[in-house]
């Protein structure tokens, strides 16, 4: 009997690439006890030259796999080759880890990190190469094995490219499924499954969590961002424009960190509008292979409907679409917009868009725009933009959310946790601390 198979989909033209193994009960069994069996041997090896090959590996996988990248996610062929450089440098980081016991009280105790065991990574599909490794580095580096689920929409790269890691690993430490649901919730529901990491929508995590408790599996949850940014009326628009921009449409907006809702304050206000409009008209949109591309396709047909349908909503509503919108011809290419006149009470403002549309509201007090920015449920990323850094500082530390930046949105460094707050997400990575578990050993005095 042939294996069910699912179909992969190029957004830059709404067709069919190939197909990929719709794996099935048996298959999440087999992956799993493959994990459980590999994991006693794995714990207690040195891991740290098989890290180190693993970031060869993705460096030299790079050349074959970022076209393959490009053509199911979307994005621009440089942007998919970063992806994969920032993933091998996530592999380097880990391998370079050392797991040293901490001694505590009066020096009879150590606390060791201990592994978990099997772990399950489920993956989406705005960046498959980088959240994939950002889950696989830390859990092989803690000892743990295990089962990586990409996106059902863009499962082809981290297929072909967990293949060529298996190839520097021993067997079972990794298996990739791919497949749709409910693919996701058998491998989360499995008992040999120790702990759950997924990045992804509310609405998911919020299930994965449910499919989690019956076991009291360890959760590591990443989910949506509804992330703002605040302009203070001494901001310079000319001066921010670009990163201001990026920070919200890089990726086609679809990022999770990404801002998502500008409050511009006073003065700042008309002029943050007409220089975003006038940088977002300069960005080449188009297919992500043709060079010169700045902004691909909105990855699937789903979130390209919701995009139209959330600018749509708010043009009659009273926002005015200054630039920006669908562009004709095959594919699901928006043009990045800028949508002025703006409140709260749309949905493209209190909703997480996730793609290329980008709604600023006019505020008359610092106060207004700190107390609409956290008027909401997500509380992931934020950011507060102006001329006079300390001031500009001190409004960033009011914003309810697992990080602030101020006059920038997406930088990020490996050192630090990726914290979200309130919906945003659970488990705030850290190094190797959400892969572990503390083992206390006490020593009797004398």
């Amino acid at each position: 009997m042939d294996h069910p198979m699912l179909a992969v989909e190029d957004p830059a033209t709404g067709q069919r690439i190939t197909n990929v193994p719709d794996a099935g009960p048996d298959d999440v069994d087999k992956a799993v006890r493959a994990a459980a069996r590999a994991w006693p041997a794995w714990r207690t090896t040195d891991r740290h030259a098989a890290l180190a090959s693993c970031a060869v590996v993705v460096d030299e996988a790079a050349a074959v796999l970022a076209p393959v990248l490009t053509e199911e996610q979307g994005k621009p062929l440089r942007e998919a080759k970063a992806e994969f450089a920032r993933a091998a440098a996530r592999f380097r980081h880990f391998a370079r880890l050392r797991l040293e016991p901490q001694v505590v009280g009066d020096g009879r105790v150590e606390v060791h990190r201990r592994p978990l065991g099997p772990v399950a990574a489920i993956t989406p599909w705005n960046f498959p190469v980088q959240l994939a490794v950002a889950k696989l580095a830390p859990a092989f580096a803690a000892g743990n094995t295990v089962v990586l689920k990409p996106s059902p929409r863009t499962p082809l790269t981290t297929l072909h490219l967990g293949r060529m890691l298996t190839e520097v690993l021993p067997p079972g430490v990794l298996t990739v499924l791919t497949g749709q649901d409910p693919l996701g919730e058998r491998l989360v529901a499995h008992p040999g499954i120790k702990k759950v990491d997924f990045t992804g929508s509310v609405p998911t995590g919020k299930h994965v969590a449910a499919a989690a408790a019956p076991g009291l599996k360890r959760l590591a949850l990443e989910l949506g961002g509804n992330d703002p940014a605040i302009v203070l009326p001494d901001t310079d628009p000319a001066d921010i424009a670009e990163r201001l921009f990026w920070s919200a449409f890089a990726n086609c907006g679809q990022n999770r960190m990404a801002v998502k809702r500008v409050y511009a304050v006073g003065p700042a206000y008309d002029g943050i509008v007409e220089a975003l409009a006038a940088f977002a008209e300069t960005v080449v949109v188009g297919d992500g292979r043709a060079p010169g591309t700045q902004l691909g396709p909105v990855n699937n047909k789903p979130r390209y409907d919701r995009v139209i349908e959330l600018t749509e909503e708010a043009r009659a509503a009273g926002a005015r679409i200054v630039t920006g919108g669908r562009l004709d011809g095959p594919g699901y290419f928006f043009a990045p917009a800028i949508l002025a006149e703006a409140h709260d009470g749309m949905r493209v403002v209190r909703e997480e868009q996730a793609g290329p549309v980008l709604p600023i509201v006019r505020c008359s007090t610092v106060d207004e725009a700190v107390e609409l920015a956290n008027a909401t449920t997500s509380g992931l990323c934020g950011s507060v933009w102006g001329a006079d850094e300390e001031r500009a500082a001190e409004v960033a530390m009011r914003l309810e959310c697992g990080t602030v930046r101020v006059n920038e949105h997406m930088a990020r460094t490996l050192d630090e946790p990726f914290a979200g707050s309130q919906w945003s997400g659970l488990g705030g990575s850290w190094g190797v601390d959400e892969d572990t578990e503390p083992f206390v050993v006490h020593r009797r005095r004398g």
